[in-house]
């Protein structure tokens, strides 16, 4: 026995850390794999023997009824093995995220957008199957298509969800009452998610109905969940799993299930394993976008640049099923506010049916299109009373009592955004860069330069409670390595190294001895989507609670074994602490094992505090609120429209941050993302209601040459969440994306310029060239036909 505890007391185990890792700046645990291309995602993954080939059959109209469909040409192309549609289907023909039921796999009678599926070919190889779609005969009685947020009212407003209002204050008799008013509209463009890895499944049949599926899914249970109802068997029957995806963005939280569902229904019919991996085009031609959306708003102020009542209504191209529409919807409310007090306010959803792909959840979930009709309201005022735009939105934030409640009647008890607007005000040189572009712009004839400082404040959690909740599962195996598992997804933002990074901090190892494993409903159910910028938040905490009951075992054990009081037992960074002992980890747990310890904990957690009546349209449906500013600085030819971003600089609040490399990559994406949303990112479709942007060569996302010249980024220091997060820190996933509205609004304030900063150019999104040069000819003329009167 001695000699044991000498060998126990030997030291730290192998790779040891000798730091904790939480909170430090560790690469991303596939950095080096996605640099060398030996990051395995589903299409890497080596054929299963016999895997076949899907393809999907589209419909050719955008509106109208399905009257015959002849297959026979499709079944009798070269290398065809089987052909399906909906009578092939043995469970039910939906995939409805909702209970709505309103989306079929494929469509039966009536076509609702152009690019509906119609049915699936399934060949011996890839070609085979995408040549035999283009053969079937369809007829169609042609209607016309309602393909925006114009038509869609003027047809009668057709909604494909239950609309929101959220409401507070006498907003009749504050506007009334207001010194000035104003209205205004505002157009604010989608977004293709254009995720770097396609849609993507790959199906393979099992004994006893069983069914693997891997899937590029932000949600492998609702995935798991859809399979399970079409092939009409269980939940248990069906287990989908997911390594990595090559991006997701939202695209892939309900949007993939239809090529889930479609592999695995052709793998059952053939019992042999299916892929099915559509081309670029028609992945944007099947899947939803951002939605675009249309606000209206009323404005009530002061001469002093205070709003006293705002009125909004903002209307979506929600598509032709509901999908997520009517959470991303009521975000878009929730976000209407932004970091802003209104006294008196009503905002109003309209999720609209249109004749268009059905737009879905994208990071921000509706948010940032709110914010920016939140801040084109600021805009508006202070344009109408000549203020500094940053000074209007200065006066009008969230403070303490009588000036802190929410639209929905939660109170922002953490308020920061002054602080941080603040601090980037000095840190940027705003004042004196503002004084240097005034000058500039009087001497330059063609060029002009604008800046705008923005802030974001971003509720955190889904609106849908029960979804606030995530589990984890641990395994210490006997020589001291630990496997984990959780329910989130990795899609490339680093959520697994920072949930790997709190098992190492938990247990005082490297994190070369945290091995992470594939998302996997076998091993973890229930789980939910990797998606509200709770990934972390949830899935860290989950690991956490495992291993805290991991650790009581263990304390437990030692104290027995040693003698010792539990309290004198500390899992310290390379090594545990036994009173005056000092064991390595992994002596510990042989030591556990050998005395019959578990070494194996699931652990479970749901977000506190949080809840949401929709029906009252109040609530408490946020933990927190991330914040963070943004200053931008362009330079755009009046000549052409076309512009450049000189500039930016921004402060973001992490919280205490789990990783700062891995989330000043986030603000830097995500920014760069929202950057092209409201610039270069226009989605086109012709008045047949056929999408016209539908690859790179027509939908222009950012490239390296389009980032700031100057791109600085700084996260808020000695900051962290005053909630019990997981190690106080903050999500990070969506809010970034916000910030890039700042160059939306110094793109409008150097259009302003050519008019002496006395019109309001009322900019629309996504700011192309074409709309830049039409808001700078629109100001030259409003300013002209004023001084001729």
């Amino acid at each position: 026995m001695a000699d044991a505890r000498k060998r126990l007391d030997a030291g730290p185990s192998r790779s040891a850390s000798a730091q904790p890792l939480v909170g430090a700046a560790v690469r991303h645990d596939s950095a080096a794999k996605h640099v060398a291309g030996e990051a395995l995602y589903i299409d890497d993954v080596a054929g299963p023997e016999g895997l076949a080939h899907a393809c999907l059959g589209l419909a050719a109209i955008a509106h109208g009824a399905l009257v015959s469909l002849d297959l026979e040409p499709v079944r009798t192309a070269p290398g065809v093995l089987c052909v399906l549609s909906a009578s092939d289907i043995p469970g039910v023909n939906d995939i409805s995220s909702t209970h709505r039921h309103d989306e079929p796999v494929f469509a039966t009678d009536a076509i609702l957008h152009h690019g509906q599926p119609l049915f699936a070919v399934v060949a011996e190889t890839r070609d085979q199957a995408r040549r035999a779609a283009l053969l079937a005969r369809a007829a169609y009685r042609e209607k016309p298509p309602v393909l925006d947020v114009a038509a869609a009212r003027a047809a009668g407003g057709a909604l494909v969800t239950d609309p929101l209002k959220l409401e507070r204050g006498d907003v009749g008799a504050a506007m009334a009452g207001a010194p000035r008013r104003l209205s205004g509209s505002m157009a604010i463009g989608g977004q293709d998610h254009f995720y770097l890895e396609g849609q993507i499944a790959l199906a393979i049949p099992g004994e006893d109905e069983d069914m693997l599926v891997l899937s590029s899914t932000q949600h492998p249970t609702e995935a798991q969940h859809m399979v399970a109802a079409v092939l009409g068997v269980g939940a248990h029957a069906v287990t989908v799993e997911v390594r990595r995806m090559g991006g997701g963005f939202g695209g892939k939280e309900t949007q993939s299930n239809l090529f889930a569902v479609v592999a695995a229904l052709a793998a059952r019919r053939l019992g042999r394993p299916v892929k099915l991996r559509p081309d670029r085009d028609d992945d944007m031609a099947i899947t939803g976008k951002r939605h675009d959306f249309v606000c209206d708003y009323e404005i009530g102020f002061d001469g002093d640049g205070r709003i006293l009542a705002v009125d909004t209504v903002f209307a979506a191209r929600c598509g032709w099923n509901a999908d997520l529409s009517g959470p991303v919807t009521d975000r878009a409310l929730f976000h209407a506010d932004n970091c802003y007090f209104y006294p008196a306010v009503r905002a109003v959803s309209q999720p609209l049916l249109t004749n268009t792909v059905s737009n879905t959840a994208f990071r921000g979930f509706g948010g940032p299109q709110g914010m920016v009709g939140a801040e084109r309201i600021i805009e508006e005022v202070a344009f109408a009373t000549g203020l500094d735009p940053l000074e209007v939105r200065r006066r009008n934030l969230y403070r303490g009592e009588g000036r802190d409640l929410t639209p929905y009647h939660q109170p922002v008890e953490d308020m920061i955004a002054g602080e941080v607007m603040s601090a980037l005000e000095r840190s940027c040189d705003y004042r004196a860069r503002r004084q240097a572009i005034r000058a500039f712009n009087a001497d330059s004839p063609v060029i002009r330069r604008g800046l705008a400082l923005t802030p974001v404040k971003f509720g955190i959690s889904f609106t849908a409670t029960w979804f606030n909740q995530a589990g984890a599962l641990v395994h210490v195996y006997s020589d001291g390595t630990v496997m984990l598992n959780h329910g989130g997804t990795e899609m490339g933002q680093g959520l697994n190294v920072k949930v790997a990074q709190v098992v190492s901090d938990a247990f005082g190892i490297g994190l070369d001895q945290v091995k992470i494993t594939a998302t996997t409903t076998g091993k973890v159910p229930n789980t939910s989507a990797t998606a509200a910028s709770s990934g972390s938040d949830l899935n860290g905490m989950a690991a956490l609670d495992a291993c805290e009951t991991i650790k009581a075992r263990l304390v437990a054990f030692a104290a027995r074994h040693w003698q010792e009081a539990p309290g004198a037992i500390a899992f310290l960074p390379g090594h545990v602490r036994v009173g005056g002992r000092e064991i390595a980890f992994s002596a510990l747990v042989r030591a556990a094992y050998m005395a019959r310890i578990q070494l194996s904990a699931t652990g479970f957690y749901a977000t506190p505090k949080i809840h949401w009546d929709r029906k009252t349209g109040r609530g408490h449906p946020f933990y927190y609120f991330a914040y963070g500013a943004a200053a931008a600085e362009v330079a755009i030819d009046t000549l052409t429209g076309e512009y450049k971003v000189e500039r930016v600089d921004i402060l973001h609040d992490c919280g205490t941050s789990l990783n700062p490399a891995i989330d000043i990559g986030q603000i830097e994406g995500g920014f760069v993302q929202g950057m092209g949303w409201l610039t270069t990112e226009e989605l086109v479709w012709d008045d047949k209601g056929v999408l016209k942007t539908h690859a790179p060569s027509t939908y222009k996302i950012p490239v390296a040459s389009d980032r700031p010249r100057i791109f600085n980024v700084a996260l808020l220091e000695n900051a962290p969440n005053r909630e019990p997060t997981i190690h106080r820190s903050k999500a990070v996933g969506e809010p970034p994306l916000m910030l890039a509205i700042s160059v939306l609004h110094a793109l409008s304030d150097a259009v302003a310029s050519v008019g002496g900063h006395r019109i309001c150019p009322r900019l629309d999104a996504p700011a192309t060239p074409e709309r830049v040069l039409d808001a700078v000819e629109r100001v030259r003329a409003e300013v002209g036909a004023g001084a001729g009167q």
